[in-house]
């Protein structure tokens, strides 16, 4: 090998390095930086008044500076908004682990104001766990449905009949063709209802820019039958379900940022459909 090939390749070699050593750099100053406002005195004491004792409030701080440290987007995020909306989460007793799926918090992108925050963005186990808490709800359940498996539904009645895929295999790979919601309640009322995939895909088109541009970072394409079975959930509950006063809170601040860590100050900020991406919360316009 020549040398100034050596000279090159070691010049890059040392180049990466830089960048490497630099871009840790910046990730620790973040992860810091949040750390220290979390544990702030004045915030501190809030939490406290908020979550009821310090030894909650203990444990929630960890985790939240544990889910940040881990969360590479939350960290560009503004620190009081990641703490509202985990706030928000710890009110209605959901999990913020991914894993489980409860709620998530995500960076909205306001261009216009050049300022990242962290929404507030439900589940669809997240709309589960608060329907079985209320005691209403004999049975609810969300599925996504096979090619083949459909046989008659009535969009009046919304009577279905459905032969599922007995091997569980053969219907994992099977195309999915629509979303069925259902739930019966313990006064014995039931409710279904049923969209085919190009009104579920119509409805993400709608509702999500970023979607719409295909751009490969939102909820709809990374994670389709799982926003449209949170989809389902909401427009089954919304309409024609019970909502207890979780459930009501829930669904109200659901792809929202929160304003302030005091329950009595919040005023959550809306944000219309067409111009804020509904799965990231980007605005693009």
């Amino acid at each position: 090998m020549s040398e100034p090939k050596q000279n090159n390749q070691a010049g890059l070699l040392q180049q990466t390095a830089q960048n490497n050593t630099k871009n840790n750099a910046v990730a620790k100053a973040k992860k810091t930086k949040f750390a220290a406002l979390i544990k702030d005195a004045n915030v501190q004491n809030s939490l406290v008044g908020t979550l009821g004792d310090a030894a909650r409030t203990k444990t929630f701080t960890s985790s939240l500076i544990s889910a940040v440290s881990t969360n590479p987007a939350l960290q560009e995020c503004e620190g009081m908004s990641i703490i509202s909306s985990a706030l928000l989460g710890e009110s209605l007793n959901l999990s913020p682990s991914p894993q489980l799926g409860h709620y998530y918090m995500v960076p909205f992108k306001d261009n216009k104001a050049g300022i990242t925050k962290a929404t507030f963005q439900l589940g669809w186990k997240g709309y589960y766990q608060l329907a079985l808490r209320s005691g209403q709800y004999k049975n609810i359940d969300a599925v996504a449905i096979k090619e083949g498996e459909l046989d008659h539904y009535d969009p009046i009645t919304g009577e279905i009949k459905i032969t599922a895929i007995s091997d569980s295999l053969e219907r994992e790979k099977a195309r999915t063709v629509g979303y069925y919601a259902y739930f019966e309640l313990i006064n014995g009322f039931r409710k279904a209802i049923y969209w085919p995939k190009e009104k579920m895909e119509a409805h993400a088109l709608k509702y999500s820019k970023g979607y719409a541009a295909k751009k490969g970072y939102t909820f709809w394409e990374k994670d389709f039958d799982g926003m449209a079975l949170k989809t389902m959930y909401r427009q089954l509950i919304g309409k024609y379900g019970i909502m207890s006063i979780e459930m009501q809170k829930a669904y109200a601040n659901d792809m929202t940022v929160q304003t302030s860590i005091t329950p009595d100050d919040n005023e959550p900020e809306y944000f219309d459909a067409g111009v804020i991406d509904a799965a990231t919360g980007e605005v693009i316009e």
